[in-house]
């Protein structure tokens, strides 16, 4: 069966877009990006909530569970993510017209980088934090395109590679090294012009993202806290 052990691992890729097979090519989902003047927020953490969110499982379970920021004055909630040779990740099939909404915002913080990996190998492709942006193949889904920010425990930052299961999906480094962690990091990336970069294409729809924390391929273990994540027009 192709989703066996090389299907799962491509799933973290491809198998989510696989899923989207029945998301309506005209965009008329509830959560479709049409404001331009306010952010369009797509995991609303802070209400600890995972309204929209689907679970999909690879090699053993990532717990994903809300708790209170200790740091956070008016107790915001956090997603907390832990894995122990684990990898499932949360998405969530949305399309989002990055022609109106292109910026993605989103903040994360972990407690420890993995020892001794090799991403660009099959056996070191674990990531403490993981932000994939997926752009949907349809029915042909070996044609989807990921773009997958991380916070990477061997590269520097700004780095990119491709995935070492399918070349379709760009890795890009936003976050290395241990000098920050314990440590919230926030981001805001404009997606189009990253896949016009990364790929050479101009991107116009996004149709899922997903988030992901996984140690299944190094066996070792992860912790790593989500805040909300949203676009914006600029």
């Amino acid at each position: 069966m192709f989703l066996h052990r090389y299907g799962e691992r491509v799933l973290v890729v491809l198998i989510f877009a696989m899923s989207l097979t029945l998301f309506p090519e005209n965009g008329t989902a509830s959560n479709l990006s049409t404001a331009k003047e306010r952010p369009l927020y797509v995991g609303k953490f802070s209400d600890g909530t995972l309204d929209g969110w689907e679970s999909k499982t690879f090699d053993g379970k990532t717990v994903y569970t809300f708790i209170t920021d200790p740091t956070s004055e008016k107790k915001r909630k956090i997603l907390k993510a832990s894995s122990h040779n684990t990898a499932s990740g949360l998405f969530q099939e949305l399309r989002i017209d990055l022609k109106k909404t292109p910026w993605i915002h989103w903040s994360w913080k972990t407690e420890q980088l993995f020892s001794n990996t090799d991403e660009n190998k099959k056996s070191g492709d674990d990531f403490v934090a993981r932000l994939y942006i997926i752009i949907d193949g349809g029915i042909f889904f070996w044609n989807s395109r990921t773009l997958n920010y991380v916070w990477s425990s061997s590269h520097q930052t700004g780095e990119t590679w491709p995935n070492p299961y399918t070349s379709r999906a760009i890795i890009l480094a936003v976050e290395s090294g241990n000098t920050k962690l314990g440590q919230w990091q926030h981001y805001k990336h404009n997606v189009r012009e990253d896949f016009r970069r990364l790929i050479g294409k101009d991107i116009r729809y996004i149709d899922a993202i997903a988030i992901m924390t996984d140690s299944d391929d190094s066996g070792q273990k992860a912790t790593t806290y989500y805040g909300d994540i949203f676009f914006t027009s600029d």
